[in-house]
């Protein structure tokens, strides 16, 4: 298996240690990981889980990722994925469903339903268990699977005002 990641605007080839991140999750308010390097993203990627790192992508190699958005007030969106080998699972952290509706923007102009995002320390709790784990989807917080969201909960990425002026010819 092969792992990679991306996190406080740093490439590793491999994963970080936990106890290296930690603190960007367990700050205090304002100095979470995504104040460095003006970046609020973050992912770990593996290929080849399950004994399939000898396949080709497309021709029965599994790969697992775990990508995260953080925000300053509403904590960090988690999203777990397992694809290939005929399987295609996803699932999103699950904070208050209730606020599905309710979008902020990430850095690069992203909407992101609210709900979705879980506070800095139970994002932490569920990273530091994917990276303990090889890339299991955690369980120490509670997620929802990609299938059971509204089909509109992620809306179209392109900022209203830059529609406009996308042409179609």
């Amino acid at each position: 298996m092969k792992k990679r990641a991306y996190f406080a605007s740093e490439n590793y080839d491999g994963w970080p240690e936990p106890t290296e991140i930690e603190d960007y999750f367990l700050a205090p308010p304002g100095q979470e990981w995504f104040y460095e390097g003006g970046n609020d993203t973050a992912g770990f990627n593996a290929d080849g889980v399950d004994g399939t790192e000898h396949l080709e992508l497309g021709k029965g190699r599994i790969n697992i990722s775990l990508a995260l958005w953080g925000h300053p007030k509403h904590g960090v969106q988690l999203f777990w994925s397992k694809k290939g080998g005929g399987r295609n699972e996803s699932y999103s952290s699950r904070g208050d469903l209730n606020r599905l509706r309710e979008l902020v923007h990430t850095m690069q102009g992203t909407p992101l339903p609210i709900g979705l995002f879980v506070p800095f320390p139970a994002a932490w709790k569920a990273v530091k268990e994917f990276l303990e784990t090889d890339g299991a989807l955690p369980k120490s917080i509670q997620w929802i699977a990609s299938r059971e969201l509204p089909p509109d909960t992620f809306p179209d990425p392109v900022r209203p005002s830059l529609k406009a002026s996308v042409r179609t010819s």
